[in-house]
């Protein structure tokens, strides 16, 4: 759009590395466990860069899967410096002498290439970890920085059953907790309970292509070949390399067909299973676990596992490095201790377990010497942008402007710019506005803007029902994102979220105020509208957590809501908020809606947003009113930070304020 980019000045969080990973532990356990304490530390807008004698006994492959879960951990962004490790990456994916050289000669110039001699460099706060301390682990069920030792397991998940839902449990009762259903599919039967792995998913992201852990799955499903072991015939198991690389140097391994032998068939290269493009449960499974009313699992290798992300009926998510998924498909259940219990029995009924089948580091590393090689990566970039014969066939017309189609439910003329006047309009009060959504804590963008599938009885399925689509032709709200109509009734529908103006049930769904009618969020939306009342969302800590989603910000807009006022926002959808003109605002530091008293039900007034009045990072008056008359009053932090910013906001957001510049010359 030709816009500079503006942020605020960052700290910088050191965070330095000691030593090794032990026998038995991952990448994949390295970056949850930093995930862990950096969310706990609180790392939001700041940047992290990793240091110490441990980064050198790390591949680049491990560092970019720990700087990929940026997002999850917060951080503005997570990086390593350029060292030796950089320079033989380069080498053994195929770059020339030059391009190693010229890597190298800049990085020396500018004095940022890393080497073990240097002294520290200075952070605004400075954390530890000591790699050799790291353990086999799992993260979830409903949040990556939740980490789960894999010995803690069994205990961790029998103690989310009966956790209240406020402490992100299930909420089960004694008679609930020993609920099972059978699963009866092609003459076979099984009986699955709370914790059965439905899903288990080595999905496609940095994890996936990372050689050791990626032919460290493979090796795991080699030696349960060996060892006569079987998949659970419930676990849907698929496999998503994060590079067409991956399926080369398993094939070199030899590991390919013991993967497929176990279900790990590859389904395609891109986001599969992490971002809810798994499709369906088989009919049996799913039966089963809504018969039952089961807390079923999935265990997946990517990043994120937030609520109604992966699968409507997988309650249970946890992440876990690619050898783990493997074993927890053979296990059938996440309710079981692995480190003490057997994996599963033989053909001679003989008790395996998983250190029968774990490989040693020595293993997987002379695994990756003996297969991962330069011209797999030389070879498979030549063709990155025509190997896929079908996008190739695909006829596209030209032109300067796209000619809409008014019959497509795929892509829609969005509605952003439809009100633009060629001068900004001046800046007003927000007044008598209703409360759309009453949220908790760790509210995310998958909870604004669920990108899986799409209910069939939910506003935007019966939208797509009405425009003539199957709902076996629904596909996923992602594959839908350039519709608006679809995605705007889509905005607060996912199938896990609370919002607390009907706490009874989960889903999108409020309370259209005054009369307290219960409605979808979109049709209460839809009448505020038709009533010109503006809207606001009332939210806890880290609202917009996860994805970038940018539709989480667009669909919050097209629903009428003229400010959310929380907690504390995620970086980026704080951003994004400000991009479609919609004002994000915090409570009071130490303030939430509940410490003030605030029901939701009360008419908001908010007031200092006047030209000239509204300030970047400054305050406004916010004074909500009863039904019976009394009031409740607060300063509410403008988290409009930059000049540009609130630019942006009083244009109405980032495309107006360009298309008014463009307009002008």
């Amino acid at each position: 759009l030709g816009q500079p980019l503006y942020m605020l000045m960052p700290e910088v969080v050191g965070m330095e590395l000691t030593g090794k990973l032990p026998a038995g532990a991952t990448a994949t356990d390295l970056v949850l466990t930093v995930t862990q304490i950096l969310r706990k530390e609180g790392v939001v807008g700041k940047f992290v860069e990793f240091f110490g004698a441990g980064v050198g006994s790390m591949s680049l492959a491990d560092r970019a899967t720990i700087a990929n879960m940026a997002p999850e951990y917060g951080a503005t962004m997570g990086f390593f410096p350029v060292d030796d490790e950089t320079l033989n990456f380069l080498r053994r994916t195929g770059r020339t002498a030059d391009e190693v050289a010229l890597v190298e000669r800049y990085t020396k110039e500018l004095g940022i290439f890393r080497t073990d001699a240097d002294e520290p460099p200075v952070y605004t706060k400075t954390l530890k970890l000591d790699i050799s301390s790291v353990e086999p682990s799992l993260a979830g069920p409903k949040r990556p920085q939740d980490r789960v030792p894999l010995g803690s397991m069994k205990d961790s998940f029998r103690r989310a059953l009966k956790a209240p839902i406020s402490e992100r449990g299930f909420a089960l009762d004694e008679a609930a907790l020993a609920r099972t259903a059978a699963v009866e599919d092609n003459g076979r039967s099984a009986e699955i309970g709370h914790g059965a792995v439905v899903i288990a998913a080595i999905t496609s992201c940095t994890n996936t292509s990372n050689p050791s852990v990626m032919l460290a799955a493979g090796l795991v499903a080699k030696k349960a070949v060996d060892r006569g072991l079987k998949v659970k015939p419930y676990v849907k198991t698929s496999l998503a390399p994060g590079s067409r690389v991956v399926s080369d140097y398993l094939d070199k391994a030899g590991l390919t067909d013991a993967l497929r032998q176990l279900g790990f068939h590859t389904v395609g290269y891109g986001c599969t299973t992490c971002i809810g493009n798994s499709g369906p449960l088989p009919e049996p499974v799913a039966a089963a676990i809504t018969k039952g009313d089961l807390v079923a699992s999935a265990v997946l290798s990517g990043n994120r596992n937030f609520e109604g992300r992966v699968n409507p009926l997988t309650k249970a998510n946890y992440l876990a490095s690619p050898p783990l998924v493997v074993a927890y498909a053979l296990a059938g259940t996440t309710d079981i201790d692995l480190a003490k219990e057997p994996i599963g029995q033989n053909d001679a009924g003989e008790a395996v377990y998983l250190k029968d089948i774990w490989p040693t580091n020595d293993e997987i590393a002379a695994t990756v010497e003996q297969a991962v090689q330069p011209e797999m990566f030389t070879a498979q970039y030549q063709h990155a942008f025509d190997a896929n014969e079908v996008w190739n066939r695909i006829q596209v017309t030209g032109g300067d402007l796209y000619a809409w189609n008014d019959a497509s439910t795929y892509i829609q003329e969005p509605p952003f710019m439809a009100d633009l006047t060629p001068e900004v309009p001046a800046l007003q009060p927000i007044e008598g506005a209703r409360v759309l959504a009453l949220l908790g804590d760790s509210v995310t963008t998958d909870h604004i803007s669920p990108a899986g599938s799409i209910a069939q009885n939910s506003p935007a399925g019966r939208y797509l029902i009405e425009q003539g689509v199957e709902p076996r032709e629904f596909n996923s709200y992602g594959s839908r994102r350039g519709n608006d109509r679809v995605m705007v009734r889509g905005t607060f529908a996912n199938i896990r979220i609370r919002n607390q103006l009907v706490p009874t049930i989960e889903g999108g769904y409020t309370k259209h105020l005054p009369d307290g009618q219960q409605t979808t969020i979109y049709e209460a939306a839809m009448q505020y509208r038709d009533e010109n009342v503006p809207l606001l969302v009332l939210a806890g800590a880290e609202y917009g957590t996860g994805s970038s989603r940018d539709w989480a910000a667009k669909g919050t807009m097209l629903l009428g809501v003229r400010a959310v006022i929380a907690a504390s926002f995620e970086r980026i959808h704080r951003s994004n908020l400000v991009g479609m003109g919609v004002l994000p605002l915090e409570f009071p530091h130490g303030q939430t809606w509940q410490s003030l008293g605030l029901t939701g039900e009360e008419s908001y007034d908010i007031t200092g947003l006047e030209d000239g009045v509204l300030k970047p990072r400054g305050k406004v008056h916010v004074i909500a009113t009863s039904a019976d008359g009394s009031v409740k009053e607060f300063d509410a932090t403008v988290r409009i930070d930059t000049p540009v910013e609130l630019d942006y906001y009083r244009n109405g957001g980032i495309l107006q304020t360009v298309t008014r510049k463009l307009l002008k010359g």
